[in-house]
């Protein structure tokens, strides 16, 4: 159910990034020796971070960073496209956002479809989360506390700060983090990102460790304050850390997040005697985050049989969210093929709360598998009347009518979704797709190149705008595409 880019890293990996920054991770990878293939080393790429040497950058330059980091990180990692997870963790982030430090509020959202604890923040309001987050947070508040952790890195500006700090290292140490956290998840398993990772902290002088604590005791307390301010449960951010603490125990290797963002009985027992200063009170709970929380688990299990086992198995216990559980189980007997029972679950939910975008895609998408793609249709339109900008409605709209072969409509809904989410690679995608099967052969290559543009694939994206070209009718297209050409030699060529 967790929809996800599987992108070749040889047909995906852009021919020109800048190379300062590749030449450091190349270099943490040769200084540990023999952690991951020459393939795969190299391949890792990433845009330079600007020199270690200079004084601190500006927010405007970290903004251009961030955006050259997301697309080098999406042409080179496995990314997730589930359209509720992006809505759910990103209306998250704008709820929290206003009660933070930061002065800029438009952020950009990765998701890593990966089981390990993570989260980061990257210069220029890119966050990352990875799905394993979802298993291992018991309530929203506990992975508000993390998100919060990151938007006070961001606030911070931590990663300019790191770079004055270390004006005179050999091995810029922020830079280090980033390249070790394309390895980890373009490996596809933690211990290549690990190993550099380690060998950027060992590089690092004692002097530049002492100012990583004292970042992450800053954010610490200031994302403490966030959850304060925003109403939530100033205990949430103890609870997360003992969470983490218990998984430690059961793991040989901690997960990534811990390695980055180090957990210990003081740094708990100062979250709790933070949260202790406030009266014990109940706080609201969102049913949505058990919601996402099941499509999580469905995706990381063996397979949906066995989910669906797991599912049921809550239903006769003790779960923290029966809704959420029947959910997760009508989605692992879609997944399984069982239509009939998938139904029966599905329609008890909608019937509950007809309403939730959740039990709405769900029951659409089932019934289009059933073969009655019109009710489906008509089911997801009557939704969209009261949330016509819903992300997962539109994008569950389009997907049913593709699948029904109403190219045109489902067209005429990604071109103007395309428009409110611009830098929706998946969008793109999509749109590239039916535009293809509606035979807009224009349209294909215009789509085709925002999306290999999103993912840093300069070279594809040239191609498919010089096709559009040969093929444009007019002379405003053709300056409209001339004009797109120049914009991709300038990210191409662009000096962070």
């Amino acid at each position: 159910m967790l929809l996800a880019k599987k992108i070749d890293s040889k047909s995906f990996i852009p021919k020109r990034l800048t190379q300062s920054l590749c030449a450091s991770a190349a270099t943490l990878i040769l200084l540990v020796g023999g952690t991951s293939s020459p393939t795969v080393r190299a391949e890792i790429r990433l845009p330079d971070l600007g020199d270690g040497s200079s004084s601190r950058i500006s927010p405007q330059r970290e903004k251009i960073l961030g955006q050259a980091w997301l697309r080098a990180f999406r042409a080179q990692v496995r990314t997730s496209s589930d359209p509720l997870m992006y809505e759910y963790i990103e209306q998250l982030l704008q709820d929290l956002a206003p009660y933070s430090q930061l002065r800029d509020y438009n952020l950009d959202l990765v998701i890593i479809p990966s089981p390990t604890i993570n989260a980061f923040a990257v210069p220029g309001g890119v966050v990352g989360v990875n799905t394993g987050l979802f298993l291992y947070a018991g309530t929203e508040n506990q992975m508000a506390s993390v998100l919060t952790h990151e938007l006070a890195h961001l606030s911070q500006r931590h990663f300019a700060r790191s770079l004055e700090q270390q004006a005179n290292s050999t091995i810029p140490t922020m830079a280090g983090l980033l390249a070790s956290l394309i390895l980890a998840a373009a490996t596809g398993s933690t211990d290549a990102g690990l190993a550099a990772l380690s060998a950027t902290q060992a590089a690092a002088l004692d002097s530049q460790l002492r100012f990583s604590r004292q970042n992450e005791q800053e954010a610490d307390r200031l994302g403490f304050q966030t959850m304060i301010a925003s109403g939530r449960n100033p205990e949430a951010g103890a609870e997360m850390f003992e969470r983490m603490l218990r998984e430690l125990r059961y793991t040989s290797r901690p997960p990534e997040f811990l390695l980055t963002h180090p957990v210990t009985e003081s740094r708990v027992a100062d979250a709790r005697n933070r949260a202790q200063k406030f009266e014990p009170k109940q706080y609201e709970v969102n049913q949505r985050f058990y919601l996402m929380q099941a499509r999580a688990r469905l995706i990381h299990s063996e397979n949906p049989n066995v989910a669906a086992k797991i599912f049921r198995h809550e239903l006769d216990g003790e779960t923290a969210s029966m809704d959420a559980s029947r959910y997760g189980l009508g989605l692992a007997l879609t997944d399984a093929g069982q239509f009939d029972e998938a139904a029966e679950q599905l329609r008890y939910l909608i019937e509950k709360d007809p309403n939730e975008v959740a039990y709405i895609t769900a029951l659409a998408k089932l019934e289009s598998k059933q073969g009655n793609a019109e009710q489906a249709i008509t089911r997801l339109y009557d939704a969209l009347q009261s949330r016509p900008q819903s992300h997962p409605l539109n994008v569950a709209l389009s997907e049913v009518l593709m699948d029904a072969g109403r190219y045109s409509q489902a067209e005429l809904i990604l071109t103007n979704h395309s428009e409110r989410r611009p830098k929706d690679d998946y969008v793109w995608y999509l749109l590239a797709e039916v535009r293809g099967l509606a035979g807009n052969i224009l349209g294909l290559h215009e789509a085709r190149a925002e999306y290999f543009i999103l993912n840093g694939i300069y070279d594809k994206a040239r191609i498919q705008l010089n096709n559009a070209l040969k093929i444009a009718d007019s002379d405003y297209k053709k300056a409209l595409l001339e004009q797109r050409l120049e914009d991709v030699d300038r990210l191409a060529n662009e000096k962070i």
